[in-house]
């Protein structure tokens, strides 16, 4: 325990110094498996200006930059849309996680999951980063993207090079079969833990709409009885183009429905990224662009919206108790401190006044309880930092994958 404490206390440390003043660039400490942009906090590459800019609005380069603790805007206790930024945190600060093969470091993540004997998985984009492209192709092929660990961070296995493309979100079965969603493949790939391909959904290289393509799958959720729920739609979030749907197949592989289209209605999607189901079989789609969670039934009838939980980048259901956590990576307004214009002020990502974050609270009655923050601070320097993907052990501990190349882990205080 004491070691524990002072691996944590150290990272904490230096995690606050390379942090401030949204960290313009720093590299991690060399010890951890934290990639190049582990402490960036998505800052653009490239020097601020060095004069400030006089005129009104001051929406190009050369903008004040507030030292640090000193922005005059803050963030409020609640968010426009209702999700809390102001609940306790119940963690230890968190700390770079995962021991990764020699010279290994972490490539861009959103997929952290706990599989039914405890241990943790982890898929990256063989160690490189961004979303979507080819990041597993070339010379990238000869990296295996899945890795296995025991809660400590040991590794254990590790597998899949030349598989995937841009695999996005790994689900593990309660029978411990592996689910890759692939979003430049457009397929889903059902695997054993060996990495032995059972099945595959989608044709590779092929986007549609019809009951065996898909566009940039996001992530698989498996019902109790076997069936099988896709999210399709990584594509076109905030514009009028892409999938936006979910696909219902039986446990064979056989298309039994497909619900959804592009929109903000009840029912409708943008960019649907996450999936998991509850204790009583309710399936929860994480229908990001639209910053909200949305509850069906497995026929997809409409049961619920939920904002309080913020913009869900990544959803783990605890089916023991229901406690769900859910990581918001993307939430931002138009406002950066970074001495020039920075992201779009209208369009993606927009959710105004939410802390970016781990929610964690009730499945059953939408409570939300704990929330362990972003440790880049507001204003946002880029359009996602922080935990993408999320899970949970049984001591109740948080594993976070991180866009950012880091995983980290939040140990519950005693």
């Amino acid at each position: 325990m004491l070691q524990k404490t002072i691996i944590v206390a150290g990272v904490c440390v230096w995690g606050i110094a390379a942090l401030s003043a949204q960290s313009r660039g720093a590299s991690p400490v060399p010890s951890t498996s934290a990639g190049p942009q582990a402490t960036s906090c998505g800052n653009p590459a490239g020097p601020a200006p060095a004069t400030p800019a006089a005129g009104r609005g001051g929406r190009g380069a050369g903008e004040p930059i507030f030292p640090p603790g000193q922005y005059p805007v803050q963030l409020p206790a609640k968010s426009l849309l209702g999700a809390p930024n102001d609940l306790p945190n119940p963690f230890m600060a968190g700390f770079d996680w995962g021991q990764l093969p020699e010279g290994r470091k972490w490539g861009s993540t959103a997929s952290v999951t706990t599989a039914p004997d405890g241990t943790i998985w982890v898929a990256d984009r063989c160690g490189k980063s961004g979303a979507g492209g080819e990041l597993c192709n070339g010379a990238s092929a000869t990296i295996d993207p899945v890795f296995q660990f025991d809660t400590s961070g040991k590794l254990l296995k590790s597998f899949g090079k030349g598989m995937f493309t841009s695999p996005h979100k790994l689900t593990i079965d309660k029978d411990y079969n592996l689910w890759m969603a692939d979003n430049t493949q457009h397929q889903v790939m059902k695997l054993d833990k060996e990495g032995k391909v059972l099945m595959t959904l989608g044709k590779k290289g092929v986007v549609g709409t019809g009951n065996d393509e898909f566009d940039a799958p996001t992530e698989v959720a498996i019902a109790p009885n076997g069936d099988i729920f896709v999210a399709d739609g990584h594509t076109g979030g905030g514009l009028a183009t892409g999938n936006a749907r979910i696909v219902k197949f039986d446990k064979a592989g056989k298309f039994v429905k497909t619900w959804g289209k592009k929109g903000m209605g009840p029912g409708e999607f943008d960019a649907p990224h996450t999936l998991a189901f509850d204790g009583r079989g309710r399936l929860f789609v994480g229908d990001r662009q639209n910053n909200r969670i949305q509850i069906f039934d497995q026929e997809g009838k409409f049961i619920a919206q939920w904002f309080q939980f913020g913009r869900p980048s990544g959803i783990y259901i605890d089916k023991r108790t229901d406690t769900i956590y859910v990581a918001d990576s993307e939430s931002r307004d138009a406002r950066n401190n970074l001495g020039r214009a920075g992201l779009p002020t209208t369009g993606y990502s927009m959710n105004i006044g939410a802390r970016r974050g781990i929610r964690i609270g009730s499945a059953r009655d939408g409570s939300v309880k704990y929330f362990i923050p972003d440790i880049c601070s507001y204003p946002y320097a880029g359009g996602t930092s922080f935990a993408e993907g999320v899970s949970a052990d049984a001591e109740g501990n948080v594993y976070g994958a991180d866009n950012q190349t880091d995983v980290r882990k939040f140990v519950l205080k005693k």
